[in-house]
């Protein structure tokens, strides 16, 4: 495994991680539409609070697996594609309430990092 690799699975589970168990009751400027909190940015995206649950669990446990990935490397490429599912999803949500572009950015960046840890060069 080489080291780009093991530093973008730390990037990106440690962000994950941060928004979902640090940041999720603090507004940020990445929030869809006007919401504050995880909870109000899956509602002014038309999903249900149990949705919001069941998303923020998956991604917890695929950051967790995808930084367990860096010693067990058979589930670097499940976890990071898992990951980038979801991901796509949140790309998504921001352009179906027509969020500015600059709202899905981190979610693209992400996206995008996941597949490079899915297939590594």
């Amino acid at each position: 495994m080489n080291y780009f690799t093991i530093a973008l699975q730390i990037i990106v589970s440690f962000s994950i991680l941060n928004v979902w168990l640090i940041q999720y009751n603090k507004p940020t400027q990445w929030r869809g539409g006007n919401a504050k909190t995880i909870v109000e940015e899956f509602k002014v995206y038309g999903l249900s609070v149990w949705m919001c649950y069941v998303i923020g669990a998956l991604k917890v446990g695929l950051a967790i697996a995808l930084l367990a990935s860096i010693w067990y490397p058979e589930v670097q490429q499940i976890a990071a594609l898992g990951l980038a599912a979801l991901l796509l999803g949140s790309i998504v949500m921001h352009l179906k309430i027509k969020d500015p572009l600059k709202k899905s950015f981190p979610a693209l960046l992400f996206f995008v990092m996941c597949l490079v840890i899915a297939y590594p060069l």
